[in-house]
């Protein structure tokens, strides 16, 4: 038995480490998939050479580059029983802040909140297609990415349209009070989410360090939208929303991308 160390430069949440897992889904040789997500790092146990599997990491750029090979002893591996109901709680969350988050900008007239409503329908997307795709054929994986993939970019490029429209035109300021209060409760929803994954991992990462957290690219586009808030106030300007509605659209279409590589 083998084990490579990759660095994973963009792995920032568990929806990444969800990309991965879906990617590298029927690669034979390999035994075991060992993610440290504070430390953007994984551990692949497997046999045989590491070139298919590099390969596949490499396809979705997430900056993934191997570290080291060396041999292990190491031969079973702990199967964690309640990883899918883990799954159905963080997609339960983020589907629902996506609802809560779609209702309130569209009210509040917040690109920023419907922009961060999209980031989190797109990890409930991966969280989904972890769920819905486990024990299925890859036709049918790749079928359900894409279709999620190509649904994403569409209403990301809708939030594109409305955002020129805005910007050209002479909009009523975005309630920011609205944009800070919904943003703070789905900053905790996100921070809930990487907390009962990264527990579930095991005894040692149940405390999690602030960095985990706070380098969550759904952390800092929480962020973002709290600024954009005050900003607007401070201003009486809707520049800073749509600025950063702008920014989200832009990570979503990206990780829309992402989700089709998996549909090849």
């Amino acid at each position: 038995m083998n084990k490579t160390i990759f660095e994973i430069t963009n792995m920032d949440c568990p929806s990444e480490e969800n990309l991965i897992r879906m990617k590298l889904d029927g690669i034979s040789s390999i035994a075991n998939l060992d993610f440290d997500i504070p430390n953007r790092k994984l551990i692949v146990f497997h046999s045989g050479e590491i070139d298919q599997i590099e390969k596949a990491i490499i396809e979705l750029n997430l900056g993934g580059k191997k570290i080291s090979t060396a041999q292990t002893d190491r031969t079973e591996f702990k199967e964690n029983e309640n990883q899918k109901n883990l799954l159905w709680s963080v997609l339960a969350i983020n589907f629902v802040f996506f609802l809560i988050e779609m209702t309130t900008g569209i009210i509040s007239k917040s690109m920023g909140l419907v922009a961060d409503s999209l980031d989190m329908l797109a990890d409930s997307f991966v969280y989904g297609i972890s769920l819905f795709a486990v024990g299925g054929t890859l036709i049918r994986k790749k079928l359900i990415a894409k279709l999620a993939g190509y649904f994403q970019i569409t209403l990301a490029l809708i939030g594109f349209v409305e955002v020129l429209r805005r910007f050209l035109g002479d909009e009523k300021l975005p309630d920011f009070s609205t944009m800070i209060i919904v943003s703070i409760f789905a900053l905790i929803a996100n921070g809930i989410c990487l907390y009962i994954l990264q527990k579930s991992k095991s005894k040692e990462e149940a405390h999690m360090k602030a960095s985990m957290i706070f380098t969550s690219n759904d952390v800092i586009i929480n962020l973002g939208v709290i600024i954009a808030g005050l900003l607007v106030n401070w201003l009486s300007s809707s520049k800073p929303d749509l600025i950063i509605g702008t920014i989200v659209f832009v990570l979503v279409i990206q990780g829309a991308f992402r989700i089709l590589k998996l549909s090849k």
